[in-house]
C-alpha cells in the first residue's frame, strides 16, 4: 500500500508536494519537463529550508544568497519554491504556468518574476552568469568588507550547460580566478532530449573540473538523502580559495513507474494516467492537482522568512557608514556614477586626430573615479579596445578588489560574466572585443537585452577601416543585426566628443549599451564639442546646417564616414547645393525621440543619401540611397580599402549628384 503523506515527516511531505507540482503545471500546460524538477526537489529543499540565506519578503536584499537554475527547463521546481517559500508566486500561478502574460514562463525571466536572479534556459548562460556574480560578489567584499558583503552564489547545472562551449570558458576563468563563494550542484542523470548522454559525450566531468582548479565533490547516488546532500553542500562552502562542483547522480522523473531514467520525462508531461500512479507512490492525493497542504506551506514560509534577522541587521551596519563611503558603496550597487560624473567629462579640440577606440578610453581614465563600481576588461585586447586603466591593480585569485579584468580570449564567456555582474549588483562592468567577434558573444547580448542587464561592450575595430586582418576580421553586417535586436542599445560615435557623450548615455543607462568604434584615426569635428552631449542622446542631431531655409538634401552619417559627409558638403556647396549634414551614432535612441524632433532632423520629402561602412540593410527607413558595402573586404590597408569601396568625400559628393539627378 502507498505511505499516505500524513505519516511522513514534514520535511518528505514537502518535497513530495514539489513533485506533486512539477508534474501537475507541465500537464496542464501540455508543455514543460517534469522530470528534472522531480529528481531534484530534495535539492530543492535542502538550498532552500537548510542552507540559502535569503528573506523572501525582501528579494532584493543585497547579502543575499544567489540562486541560479542554469538547466532552466526545470523552472517549475524553482517556481514552485518561489510560491512555498512565500516570494509572491501563487498556485494560480502554477496553474498558468506557461501561458501568455504569466509570472510562470517556460524559462526563468529575471526582471519578470521575483526570485529569479538571471534570465536562463539557452543552455551554459546560467552557469557563466554565475561565474559573474561570483566575480562581483567578491569585488564588492574585498572593496567594503565582509560586513557589507559576504554571501554564496548556488546553482544547478545539467549535462547540456556543461556541454556548451561557454561553460568550458567561463569555469576556466572561475578557476583561474579562485571563486571560492561559486558552489554548482551538477545534476549527473544521463539523460538528455535524444537519449542516455552516452550517445553524445563520454567527458569526464569530474577530471575536467578538477583541472579547470576546481573543488570537485562526488556525491554519488544519493539524490533522495538529504544529510547527504546538505553535507556536500556544506563541504563545498567550506572550500574558500576554489569554486566548488558537487556531483550528484539523480534518477530523471523519479519516482514515476514507467518514465523514471528515460528521455520521456525530460521534455513531455508524463500523462494523467502516469500522474496518478506517481502520486499514489508519493502518498498524494491520485486525483487532486496542485496539492499544497497548510501544514507544508506554513513550514516553507517560515523558512523564506528566517532571514529577516540578518537582512535588518545588515542594513543597520549600512545605515552606520560615514557619508561618503555610503554614498560609495549605495553607487556600487545602483551602478551608477558618483556626484562630479558629468563635469569630469572630457572635451576635445576640433582638428585633432584619435581614433574613437582611444578616445573612449581617455573618457574612461578621466571618470574612472567618479564611477565607483566600475570594472573594465578585454578578451585579450585590452591596450586594443580602449579598456586599459593605466593606475589600477589587475582583478586576480589574489586581487579580489582589482579593477581591470583580463578575461582571455573568452567572448562569449566574458560578456556572459558580464549579464551576471550586473544582474548580482555592486559593480558596473565593461568589456571589450574587436567588433567581427561581437558574433561570439551574440548569444550573451541577447541575454542581456532580454533581461535589462546594465552592461557596456566596447566593440572596436568596426569597419574595413581596420586594414590588413583582413575579411576575415572586417564587420559587415553586424550592425545591421545587433541594430535589430530589441532592448540593446548601440552608439557608433563620430569623433572624440561623441565618445564622450556615448559614454555618459551608456554609464547612465537602465539596459545594455555596445559602443562601436574605430582602429584608425578620425578628425574630430568642428561642431561636436557644442552639440554632441545633447545630440549623441537623442540618438542623431544635425551637425552642419544649410544655408537656405531647406536642404537641397540631408547627407547621414555614422561613425568614421560622418567625415566625409561633412567634406562631401563642402564640395556640394561650391557647386551651388546646399546639403545638411547629420550625425546619426544610434537608431534606437532616435527611435526614442519624438516624431517633431525627427522631423526636424530628417525633413520630409528632402532626399536623404547614408553613408556607412558596413551593409546597407535598414539604411531604407531614413534614406533614399546607401553609400554601404554588401559584400566583404579585402585585406589591404585601411586608408586603401575606404578608398577602393567609395568611403571618401568625392565619392558621397557624387552619390549625391547622382540622387538628385544632377549627372549625365
Amino acid at each position: 500500500m502507498p505511505t499516505s503523506l500524513t505519516d511522513l515527516d514534514i520535511e518528505e511531505r514537502g518535497i513530495n508536494v514539489i513533485r506533486g507540482l512539477a508534474m501537475d503545471a507541465p500537464e496542464r500546460a501540455k508543455a514543460g519537463h517534469p522530470g528534472t524538477a522531480m529528481a531534484l526537489a530534495p535539492l530543492a529543499h535542502v538550498l532552500y529550508t537548510r542552507i540559502m540565506r535569503y528573506d523572501a519578503a525582501d528579494p532584493g536584499w543585497f547579502d543575499r544568497d544567489r540562486f541560479v537554475l542554469s538547466n532552466g527547463h526545470a523552472c517549475i521546481l524553482q517556481y514552485s519554491m518561489l510560491y512555498l517559500t512565500g516570494y509572491g508566486l501563487e498556485l494560480d500561478d502554477l496553474r498558468a504556468f506557461r501561458q501568455f502574460g504569466s509570472l510562470t514562463p517556460g524559462h526563468p525571466e529575471a526582471g519578470h518574476t521575483v526570485g529569479i536572479e538571471v534570465t536562463t534556459g539557452p543552455l551554459g548562460q546560467g552557469f557563466a552568469q554565475s561565474v559573474g556574480m561570483a566575480m562581483a560578489e567578491r569585488f564588492v567584499r574585498g572593496r567594503f568588507g565582509p560586513e557589507l558583503c559576504d554571501h554564496h552564489v548556488f546553482g544547478i547545472c545539467g549535462d547540456g550547460d556543461l556541454m556548451e562551449g561557454v561553460s568550458h570558458e567561463a569555469a576556466s576563468l572561475a578557476g583561474h580566478l579562485g571563486l571560492g563563494k561559486l558552489v554548482y550542484v551538477f545534476d549527473d542523470n544521463h539523460i538528455t532530449i535524444d537519449g542516455a548522454t552516452e550517445l553524445a559525450t563520454g567527458d569526464d566531468v569530474a577530471g575536467r573540473f578538477a583541472a579547470y582548479g576546481w573543488h570537485v565533490v562526488r556525491l554519488g547516488d544519493v539524490a533522495n538523502d538529504l544529510g547527504a546532500i546538505e553535507g556536500g553542500i556544506r563541504e563545498a562552502m567550506a572550500e574558500a580559495e576554489r569554486p566548488s562542483l558537487v556531483i550528484l547522480r539523480s534518477h530523471i522523473g523519479w519516482p514515476s513507474p514507467h518514465k523514471t531514467d528515460t528521455k520521456e520525462a525530460h521534455g513531455e508531461p508524463l500523462g494523467a494516467d502516469e500522474i496518478r500512479e506517481t502520486k499514489s507512490l508519493l502518498g498524494l492525493p491520485p486525483d487532486e492537482d496542485f496539492f499544497s497542504p497548510e501544514d507544508v506551506v506554513s513550514y516553507y514560509r517560515e523558512a523564506g522568512a528566517r532571514g529577516r534577522e540578518l537582512r535588518e541587521t545588515w542594513e543597520e551596519r549600512v545605515a552606520s557608514l560615514g557619508d561618503e563611503e555610503r554614498e560609495n558603496f549605495e553607487s556600487c550597487l545602483a551602478g551608477r556614477p558618483a556626484k562630479g560624473f558629468e563635469e569630469q567629462l572630457p572635451s576635445f579640440e576640433a582638428g585633432e586626430s584619435i581614433a574613437t577606440r582611444n578616445a573612449v578610453n581617455k573618457v574612461v581614465l578621466a571618470t574612472a573615479s567618479n564611477v565607483p563600481g566600475l570594472v573594465i576588461g578585454a578578451a585579450d585586447l585590452t591596450g586594443n579596445t580602449g579598456t586599459k586603466l593605466d593606475l589600477e591593480d589587475t582583478m586576480s585569485r589574489a586581487n579580489p578588489r582589482g579593477r581591470q579584468v583580463h578575461y582571455g580570449i573568452r567572448e562569449f564567456g566574458m560578456v556572459s560574466a558580464l549579464n551576471g555582474m550586473a544582474r548580482h549588483g555592486g559593480v558596473l562592468p565593461v568589456a571589450g572585443t574587436f567588433f567581427v567577434f561581437s558574433d561570439y558573444c551574440r548569444p550573451a547580448l541577447r541575454i542581456a537585452a532580454l533581461s535589462r542587464a546594465h552592461v557596456i561592450c566596447f566593440f572596436t575595430h568596426d569597419s574595413i577601416g581596420l586594414g590588413e586582418d583582413g575579411p576575415t576580421h572586417q564587420p559587415i553586417e553586424h550592425l545591421a543585426s545587433l541594430r535589430a535586436m530589441p532592448g540593446l542599445s548601440l552608439i557608433r560615435p563620430a569623433d572624440a566628443n561623441e565618445c564622450s557623450a556615448a559614454w555618459r548615455v551608456a554609464v547612465e543607462a537602465e539596459g545594455p549599451t555596445l559602443l562601436v568604434l574605430s582602429r584608425q584615426n578620425l578628425p574630430v569635428l568642428a561642431g561636436t564639442s557644442e552639440r554632441a552631449r545633447e545630440g549623441v542622446e537623442a540618438g542623431a542631431y544635425v551637425l552642419c546646417e544649410e544655408e537656405g531655409e531647406q536642404p537641397s538634401l540631408v547627407l547621414i552619417g555614422s561613425g568614421s564616414e560622418v567625415q566625409h559627409c561633412v567634406g562631401a558638403r563642402d564640395s556640394l556647396r561650391e557647386a551651388g547645393i546646399d546639403a545638411r549634414v547629420v550625425s546619426f551614432p544610434s537608431w534606437d535612441l532616435f527611435a526614442k525621440t519624438d516624431p517633431a524632433y525627427q522631423e526636424h532632423v530628417l525633413p520630409p520629402g528632402v532626399p536623404c543619401l547614408a553613408v556607412e561602412a558596413a551593409s546597407s540593410f535598414g539604411w531604407d527607413r531614413y534614406a533614399d540611397a546607401v553609400v554601404a558595402i554588401d559584400h566583404f573586404g579585402a585585406s589591404a590597408p585601411g586608408a586603401r580599402n575606404m578608398e577602393e569601396f567609395g568611403f571618401t568625400a568625392a565619392n558621397v559628393a557624387e552619390s549625391a549628384r547622382e540622387l538628385l539627378g544632377l549627372t549625365n
